[in-house]
């Protein structure tokens, strides 16, 4: 039995109240589908990305000063023999900053003593071992040598200049398009000329948030200690992090009474934190859009439930006359694919004007094309599925029932 578009197509604009709600339903589904896959992506991309850091077998260390008795510098030089002496440490290293903790220090370099310093750059205090720490890669040029590392800065003398600099592969081609960076001469906020001596990639500043986490460059000076304490980074093998956690706090809170130790936690503590907000944002984005297909699919399957229930009598006249049961199925599944697909027309052009707004008000990507289709098929095939019990529920409706009253 052949069955065409117009008489169902009649049937459903005389009973055209729950299939609006319904394509509405729909309609919605799928812009809050297709935005909201397209935004956890991102989020879960922003989140994977290559650190170049050894995240996961790095220690930080906190430390400050008491009183007056205590000695950055020494302190400083003890406690990076001892920590280099630990057993499973590969490395460590005082660093000015937390990579990855998204706060830090920020300063603009040009490439002209007369340059436009409107953007500012991550910037690190760094020593001949820190590379080593934090598991970065030198892929251009040197490291720092220990006779150009600086002793911390004080105020009597803030604005020292710094002769080298080592910086990101991303700032290198931030500041000299298409060149190599290397050898070339960058200027700081008082027109004071560094060299660039050393490349490498890749490497996450600690600002994860901001547009370019990667423009970031180091300087070979120990860390300022007036400004804030020392922070210890400790890089072990893998799988001796939590041990050496344990070693080196308790043997660090029993040295030098001059001095405390704030915190020892692994680098993974402050990366987690600093992509807490794009985890939760993913969560809810997901719950609310689970939440909204599976209103959609109940309201699908609800009208589908209805249309036949209402129609048992009709169902069966049709049965009657020679309709199979295939047939049956074929109607309502047709029936409520009319119905998906016009909610599935009003969603699209809802997902693109969505996707437009949120790329305006939010600086977002534009909405790929590619979610959009896979969210129409997805959406089509729920709600074909939603419709298909319904379907064989009226297929198995007993020709024998045209014959009663209802």
């Amino acid at each position: 039995m052949s069955l065409n578009v117009r008489p169902i197509l009649s049937a459903l604009l005389r009973n055209r109240t729950g299939a609006v709600l319904v394509a509405m339903q729909i309609a919605l589904a799928l812009a809050v589908l297709v935005n909201a896959l397209y935004i956890v992506v991102q989020r879960v991309e922003k989140m994977q990305r290559s650190t170049g850091i050894d995240v996961d077998n790095v220690i930080v260390v906190a430390t400050s000063g008491l009183n007056d008795r205590y000695d950055s510098v020494a302190a400083t030089r003890v406690d990076l023999d001892y920590l280099r002496g630990v057993d499973g440490v590969v490395a460590a290293s005082a660093i000015g900053g937390i990579p990855l903790s998204d706060g830090g220090n920020a300063e603009p370099l040009v490439t002209t003593p007369d340059g436009n310093r409107a953007d500012s750059y991550n910037s690190f205090e760094f020593d001949e071992a820190a590379l080593d720490a934090l598991g970065v890669h030198l892929v251009e040029g040197r490291n720092f040598r220990h006779d150009e590392i600086q002793p911390p800065l004080t105020k009597e003398d803030a604005a020292r200049p710094i002769a080298q600099i080592i910086i990101t592969r991303a700032l290198g081609e931030r500041l000299f398009p298409g060149q190599d960076p290397l050898g070339k001469v960058v200027y700081d906020s008082l027109k004071r000329p560094s060299t660039i001596i050393g490349v490498v990639d890749p490497m996450l500043g600690a600002f994860v948030n901001s547009p370019h986490p990667d423009w970031v460059y180091l300087k070979p000076r120990a860390p300022t200690t007036f400004i804030a304490g020392v922070n210890y980074f400790v890089r072990t093998r893998p799988g001796a992090r939590d041990g050496v956690m344990r070693v080196i706090e308790e043997h660090l809170n029993q040295t030098n009474p001059d001095r405390v130790i704030h915190w020892v936690r692994p680098l993974s503590y402050f990366k987690n934190l600093s992509y807490l907000w794009d985890r939760a944002m993913s969560i809810y984005l997901l719950t609310v859009t689970a939440l909204v297909i599976g209103v959609s699919t109940l309201g699908i399957f609800a009208l589908a439930t209805f249309n036949v229930s209402t129609r048992t009598k009709q169902i069966g006249t049709r049965r009657a006359v020679g309709a199979r049961r295939r047939d049956i199925v074929r109607y309502f599944l047709i029936e409520n694919g009319l119905i998906t697909s016009a909610g599935v027309l009003v969603g699209c052009a809802l997902a693109l004007a969505t996707g437009y707004w949120l790329s305006l008000h939010y600086a977002l990507p534009r909405l790929n094309l590619y979610y959009l289709v896979g969210g129409v098929l997805a959406l089509w095939g729920i709600g074909q599925l939603a419709a298909w019990q319904p379907a064989r529920r009226a297929a198995a409706v007993s020709p024998a029932v045209a014959t009663r009253t209802v």
